[in-house]
């Protein structure tokens, strides 16, 4: 029987040699389909993000289009944005002619905007002065379902000059309130919600614009 040939100290070290290469040859393709597939991730969440903020431009381009436009429904008291509505402070209950109403004499004190899930937390007279510092009233009969409800939270959060709240005797089950000027909608689905808030809120019918909707009396959720 032929002997096993001895494997001298040179050949054991190229073989040695031989096998680090390989393991770097693997080594450095592992950390390119790493890097690859690293790179095609970043390049999706890239695009998309890109794809989101572009459609977020348009519709924001399109919302603010159809603000600079008459909305369907508006009904206008008390002259051009409400200029003949009474401003005056007063102290006691005041009698207004609107449900809710959209301006007037009122309170000294505001309310501080926000959301508020009690008829009883907002007075007329505060929220009237929250108007007139330019902020809109959202309100609801206190019978709409949870999910509706839900859908004016998130549509009022948009802004800190709106106030959301219940309110008995509605004309209809959602109405958006700003001084001098009301829309009655059907559902909290209506598109036309959202082009309301982007005219009214801090709008041109505000008789100060710029005044606080914070610092008052109230406290939102």
């Amino acid at each position: 029987m032929a002997e096993p040939r001895k494997i001298d100290r040179a050949e054991r070290a190229a073989r040695a040699a031989a096998a680090r290469k390989e393991a770097e040859r693997r080594e450095k393709r592992h950390r390119t389909v790493v890097i690859s597939v690293a790179a095609g991730a970043i390049a999706v969440v890239v695009a998309t993000v890109a794809t989101v903020i572009v459609v977020d431009q348009k519709q924001d381009a399109a919302l603010e289009a159809e603000a600079a436009q008459p909305i369907q429904g508006v009904q206008e008291f008390g002259g051009r944005y409400g200029k003949d509505l009474g401003r005056e402070h007063v102290t006691g209950a005041v009698s207004y002619p609107q449900t809710p109403p959209v301006g007037g004499n009122h309170d000294a004190v505001w309310q501080n905007c926000g959301v508020y899930a009690d008829q009883s937390q907002v007075a007329d007279r505060n929220a009237v002065h929250s108007l007139e510092h330019g902020a809109v009233w959202v309100t609801y009969d206190p019978s709409l379902p949870a999910d509706q409800v839900a859908t004016l939270r998130e549509a009022v959060s948009a802004s800190d000059y709106t106030l959301l709240s219940p309110y008995a005797g509605v004309p209809s089950p959602v109405v958006a309130s700003a001084w001098g000027e009301q829309l009655q909608l059907p559902s909290a689905d209506d598109p036309r919600l959202a082009t309301f808030l982007r005219k009214y809120v801090q709008g041109p019918q505000t008789p100060e614009p710029g005044a606080p909707c914070s610092g008052g009396v109230g406290t939102p959720a």
